[in-house]
C-alpha cells in the first residue's frame, strides 16, 4: 500500500516537471512565441488603447472669440458719508436710555439722559443773581439821578448784571448737555460701556450714528489699472461700477466714482477709489464689505470652456489637437473667470483645436479621431452641462 501511494507521488511530480518544460518552449517555435505575448501584457495593452482612441470620435472645438465686457473685481469696505461718535458733554448719571441699537432715529430725536438736578439748580442760582443783579442796578441808576452816587458804580452795577446773565446763559447750556439728541437723521450703532444709572465721565462713549442714505465705497485699485482708468475717462468713458455683495448678489443701485486718493500706498503699490451708492431700502450698513465690478470692453477675447481645461501646480492647462490628431498639452493664462468659462490671454490660438472634454484616458502624444464642434454651440452648451 505504501508502495502504490509512493509511486503515485513520483508520477504526479514527474507530470509537473513535463508541464512546466513545456511551457518554456524554444524560442524559435510558434508555442515560445504565443508564451511571450503572454507574459508581455504591456505592447498588447498599448495596442488596444492606440486601437480604442482611433475609432472613438472625441469632440475638439476652437476658441470663442468675441468683443464681450467682463468686470475687473476689487474687495471693497462701505463707509457712510456721515458717520459720528455720540460722547456725553456733561459729568452724571444716565438717566434714560431712549434708543435701542440699530434704530433708526430723525434729526431732533431725543436719545439719552443725563439726570439733571446738579445743572438744573446751577441754572435756578444763575436766575437769582440776575434778578438781584437788576434791582442792584436800578437802585444805582436812582441815586446817580439824585445825585448820591457817582455814575461809575451805576456803571458797575451793570457790568455785574452783564456777568450773571452770562454765567445764566452757561449754565442753561450745561443743562441742555444733559439731553443728547441726534444731529441727524440716521442709524443707531453699537452701544458703548454704558447702562442704565451709569455713571458717565464728560466726553464718555455712548453710541454711534449713521446717516445710511449716501455711503462711500473704498477700494483699491493697482497702477496698470488706473493708467487705463485715467486714459479712458478723457475719453469718456462710464465712470459707473456695480457692488457684489457677500451672497454674490448684485446690488440694484449702481455707484458712481467720484474721487481718487492722492497717493499710491508704498507698501501694496495700490491707489484708493471711492465710488458713491444710493442705499433707498437701507440693505448697506456701515462697516459691510464685498466687492467692486468694474465693468470694461475687451475685444477679440478668447473664450474657451472651464470643463476643457485642468490645473497642476498652480497652472491651467488644455489638451491641444493638431491637424493629425496627435494630443499637445498647452498651458494657458487665464486673464478672467466668468461662469463655465475662461477668458484666455494667452497659450492657445483662435484657429487651433482643443479637445472639448479631457478624457483620463488620454494623455499627449496620443492620436485620436477627432470630431469639430462649432465654437458658439461648445459655448452654448455649457448651459445644459451647468444644470
Amino acid at each position: 500500500m505504501k508502495l502504490c501511494k509512493s509511486l503515485a507521488l513520483f508520477c504526479s511530480a514527474l507530470l509537473l516537471v513535463f508541464y512546466i518544460s513545456g511551457c518554456q518552449a524554444l524560442p524559435g517555435s510558434k508555442d515560445a512565441h504565443m508564451t511571450y505575448q503572454i507574459r508581455k501584457p504591456g505592447g498588447n495593452g498599448l495596442a488596444l488603447k492606440d486601437e480604442e482612441s482611433s475609432q472613438t470620435a472625441y469632440e475638439v472645438s476652437k476658441p470663442l472669440v468675441k468683443d464681450i465686457t467682463m468686470n475687473d473685481e476689487y474687495v471693497c469696505q462701505i463707509r457712510a458719508i456721515q458717520h459720528i461718535e455720540i460722547r456725553s458733554l456733561e459729568k452724571g448719571y444716565l438717566q434714560n436710555v431712549l434708543v435701542d441699537e440699530g434704530q433708526s432715529v430723525h434729526q431732533g430725536q431725543l436719545l439719552f439722559q443725563i439726570k439733571p438736578s446738579v445743572y438744573q439748580a446751577d441754572v435756578q442760582k444763575s436766575e437769582a443773581e440776575v434778578e438781584l443783579s437788576k434791582i442792584e442796578l436800578q437802585n444805582n441808576q436812582a441815586l446817580v439821578e439824585k445825585d448820591i452816587i457817582s455814575p461809575s458804580e451805576a456803571a458797575m452795577s451793570a457790568a455785574k448784571l452783564a456777568k450773571v446773565e452770562a454765567e445764566l446763559d452757561l449754565a442753561k447750556t450745561h443743562l441742555g448737555f444733559t439731553e443728547i439728541r441726534a444731529p441727524f437723521d440716521g442709524l443707531i450703532g453699537r452701544f458703548g460701556d454704558i447702562r442704565l444709572g451709569s455713571l458717565l465721565e464728560e466726553n464718555q462713549l455712548l453710541t454711534t450714528l449713521s446717516d445710511m442714505h449716501q455711503l462711500w465705497v473704498y477700494f483699491n485699485v493697482p497702477e496698470s489699472q488706473y493708467l487705463e482708468y485715467m486714459k479712458n475717462r478723457q475719453k469718456g468713458a462710464s465712470q459707473y461700477v456695480q457692488l457684489e455683495l457677500a451672497n454674490k448678489e448684485i446690488y440694484p443701485e449702481p455707484g458712481t466714482i467720484e474721487t481718487i486718493q492722492s497717493d499710491f500706498s508704498s507698501t501694496s503699490g495700490n491707489i484708493a477709489f471711492r465710488a458713491r451708492f444710493s442705499n433707498p431700502h437701507a440693505l448697506l450698513r456701515y462697516g459691510q464689505t464685498g466687492k467692486i465690478l468694474w465693468p470694461k470692453k475687451v475685444k477679440e477675447a478668447v473664450i474657451v470652456p472651464q470643463k476643457s481645461t485642468f490645473e497642476v501646480l498652480d497652472k491651467r492647462f488644455v489638451f491641444v489637437v493638431d491637424k493629425s490628431g496627435v494630443i499637445h498639452e498647452r498651458e494657458i493664462k487665464v486673464a478672467n473667470e466668468e461662469p463655465n468659462v475662461y477668458i484666455v490671454s494667452s497659450g492657445i490660438a483662435p484657429d487651433e483645436m482643443y479637445l472639448l472634454e479631457r478624457q483620463n484616458k488620454l494623455d499627449k502624444g496620443d492620436k485620436i479621431s477627432f470630431k469639430l464642434i462649432e465654437p458658439k454651440a461648445a459655448i452654448e452648451s455649457l448651459k445644459l452641462y451647468a444644470e
